[in-house]
């Protein structure tokens, strides 16, 4: 997938972070980090039909790029004037920081562009919040699979640019979340 095509797909899983569900957007984010073009063309329309998520002009342009806006189910999907505010509920948890976090931590050190790493809990569920990274798609495919393999099944790693806007749903994760780790240049600018 071209970095055009797999950036206007991250960006798109993003904005559909909490209206879809956490196990049918992880299985997307590995597709998306692992090339899997065809797989991921042929599911994200049929899954926001089969979950009736509406998404707005600025989705469809992005799931237009992501998919090709020759796919015969893009015209089918609902419309929306703006995207519905989140009903999740964030909480940063007791800070304790795990193996799990630990082992999240030292990739996100070295990644290029990450700025910022925070966590926090969702019924249970944990959210790692990543903010810049260069090639962010391939980032949160390899934080899922650290997670998975420190026992997480539905992995939720959100790679957010530095800047820019954030939906209803990463605002409150961020805003109920701890912070693991800021870059040193991220200190500086502060």
């Amino acid at each position: 997938m071209s970095g055009a095509r797999a950036a206007a797909c991250h960006e798109l899983l993003l904005r559909l972070a909490g209206r879809l569900p956490d196990e049918l957007l992880w299985r997307m984010r590995d597709w998306l980090a692992d090339g899997g073009q065809e797989v991921l063309a042929s599911t994200l329309p049929r899954e926001l039909l089969r979950h009736r998520v509406a998404i707005t002009d600025d989705e469809r342009e992005l799931l237009e790029t992501a998919v090709g806006s020759t796919h015969p189910l893009v015209d089918a999907v609902h419309p929306a004037a703006e995207p519905p505010p989140t009903q999740a509920e964030f909480e940063p948890g007791d800070g304790a920081v795990d193996t799990a976090a630990l082992a999240v931590l030292a990739v996100v050190r070295g990644h290029p562009g990450c700025v910022e790493l925070r966590q926090s809990w969702r019924g249970g569920q944990r959210i790692v919040l990543v903010i810049g990274a260069e090639r962010p798609w391939e980032l949160a495919g390899t934080l899922q699979r650290v997670m998975r393999a420190h026992g997480d099944r539905t992995p939720c790693v959100e790679v957010l640019p530095a800047h820019g806007e954030r939906s209803s749903y990463h605002q409150a994760a961020i805003i109920g979340s701890r912070p693991l780790w800021r870059s040193a240049t991220a200190l500086v600018g502060a």
